[in-house]
């Protein structure tokens, strides 16, 4: 049975500590683990062991077969570890609450004023790959079950904390493998969200596809003697241009961000195109990358089909030697993750940050997440949370999250495992506050 949150008067005693979570934050970014290539999850598995280590319990490496996430520009063992620390007062029939934590970030880019593997204190603001997407999470999380052990809290559940890999791209992130292999528990966590005051509502699935045009290589002076990959990727590129335009006409019945300009819609973007490196040679080879963000009122098989249909045409008559559409990358959507627990985050979260429950909005996104696979998987009811916002960059340079944050997740957390009851004129869940704030 899943308990209630704790009450508005429970006192979370002692505070978070702000300096140890900086400490722990400093270590997790001084570990690079950017996907592509996502070789480093080994030696980050290592770190979170000796920083968990205190807790207790019982440590589990789950590895992906490679045969499921090899592809290009990808190497390094998928290690996802699965921590169940031993919190002292848990009783051996608490239902278990899975909080989720991916450990690979986005490459570091360019434009950083700071080392990106580096964590940068500047007053309250930390800076450097990772601190919001998503390691500073990791850092409250240790804070909140530390507090709860050495206060032995009595819990609502038992934590179990799954570090998983490749959510920033490919095909098989490591939560997939784990929901397609396992029984989790019915109250997931995901902590790779915002610490805005929002209810998830779900978001829009996400498909990569590579475009791949073969001609034959040649010398620019004897353009005769090959053929152009990169002319005859062109009319395939327009023709996708085209589709862009009927694509973008379709909604979804999602309830969108409230500083959107309407509905979420679903999208077909070009986002890399690659032919040859010097002007005095023909490339023989033409790729270009295309991201469609695909609608639960959509299925994978009809958004395929459009694409290849497209594609297909253009192609017809071109001089290409052959062509080929791949999918790299693919998250599903999610739809509808309201569970038992939605109210109880909801609840936890607006006593952290000190924001009235009215304050939380439910709506969706237009990004997509790897939770889509574990709803594929059947299980239907998630949360959402973490330590994005629209100012820290994430994915861009100079990333941050600040002091404030990890002291307001790590109340959450707090919160959120320790037995309770519910206030009073608490909200059902799910429900959309009739106000909030805009945004």
């Amino acid at each position: 049975m899943i308990k209630d949150a704790a009450p508005a008067d429970f006192v979370v005693d002692p505070a978070p500590d702000a300096e140890e979570m900086v400490a722990v934050l400093r270590e997790l970014i001084a570990c690079p683990t950017p996907m592509p290539p996502g070789d480093g999850y080994a030696d980050f598995a290592d770190l979170l062991e000796n920083l968990f280590a205190p807790l207790g319990g019982t440590a589990e490496r789950v590895s992906v077969p490679q045969a499921l996430w090899d592809g290009p520009n990808l190497s390094g063992e998928r290690i996802n570890l699965i921590l169940r620390p031993d919190i002292p007062g848990m009783s051996d029939d608490l239902p278990e609450a899975m909080i989720y934590f991916h450990t690979d970030t986005a490459p570091v880019g360019d434009g950083w004023t700071v080392p990106a593997d580096t964590l940068t204190r500047d007053g309250d603001r930390l800076l450097g790959r990772g601190t919001a997407d998503m390691k500073g999470t990791i850092a409250a999380v240790r804070d909140a079950l530390l507090r709860l052990t050495r206060t032995q809290t009595p819990l609502a559940f038992r934590p179990v904390l799954a570090f998983c890999t490749d959510e920033e791209g490919g095909r098989y992130p490591g939560i997939r493998h784990l929901a397609e292999t396992r029984l989790l528990p019915e109250v997931l966590l995901n902590l790779n969200g915002s610490a805005e005051p929002r209810i998830w509502a779900g978001c829009v699935g996400s498909l990569d596809l590579t475009l791949t045009v073969t001609g034959r290589a040649s010398h620019s002076g004897e353009a005769d003697r090959g053929i152009n990959a990169a002319e005859a990727l062109l009319p395939a590129l327009v023709a996708l241009n085209n589709l862009k335009a009927t694509v973008e006409t379709r909604t979804t019945a999602l309830p969108p961000p409230p500083w959107s300009n309407g509905p979420l819609r679903a999208r077909l973007n070009l986002t890399a195109v690659h032919a040859g490196d010097k002007g005095s040679a023909l490339p023989g080879l033409a790729q270009a990358t295309l991201n469609r963000r695909y609608l639960a009122e959509e299925t994978e098989d009809d958004v395929l089909a459009e694409i290849r249909a497209a594609v297909t045409q253009a192609m017809q008559g071109t001089a290409a030697l052959d062509w080929d559409l791949q999918v790299t990358g693919h998250l599903p959507p999610v739809n509808d993750p309201d569970g038992p627990a939605t109210d109880r985050w909801t609840q936890a979260r607006a006593q952290a940050f000190s924001l009235p429950e009215a304050a939380f909005l439910r709506y969706g996104s237009g990004t997509s997440s790897d939770f889509g696979w574990v709803q594929k998987a059947g299980l239907k009811h998630m949360l959402l949370g973490g330590l994005s916002r629209p100012d820290r960059n994430v994915h861009g340079p100079d990333e941050f999250t600040t002091v404030e944050d990890l002291r307001g997740l790590s109340d959450a957390i707090f919160l959120f495992l320790a037995e309770g009851c519910a206030p009073q004129g608490a909200r059902e869940p799910g429900k959309v506050p009739t106000e909030g704030p805009t945004q």
